[in-house]
């Protein structure tokens, strides 16, 4: 893993600011979604593709609470 250089301070609310240089380098946009890890003592940040928060699909997505949830197993939940 690289050093940017580059400091930020958590505001009260546990936010940070991702400089605009980075995410620019690494294709984030606004609306984007960040999946986030814990690697032992550090946070991982990765620009993540959607998919179904129960299968892991990737296709027919729709949104379900904020999450998104596949055509197949939007299904299986109305029939339960």
């Amino acid at each position: 893993m690289r050093s940017t250089g580059i400091f930020r301070r958590m505001d009260a609310l546990g936010r940070i600011v991702l400089p605009k240089e980075l995410r620019k380098s690494l294709g984030i946009e606004v609306n984007d979604y960040l999946q986030i890890f814990l690697d032992e003592d550090q946070i991982v940040l990765r620009k993540s593709h959607l998919s179904c928060m129960a299968c892991g699909e990737t296709e027919n997505l729709t949104d379900f609470h904020n999450k998104k949830i596949c055509r197949k197993c939007m299904e299986e939940l109305r029939n339960l």
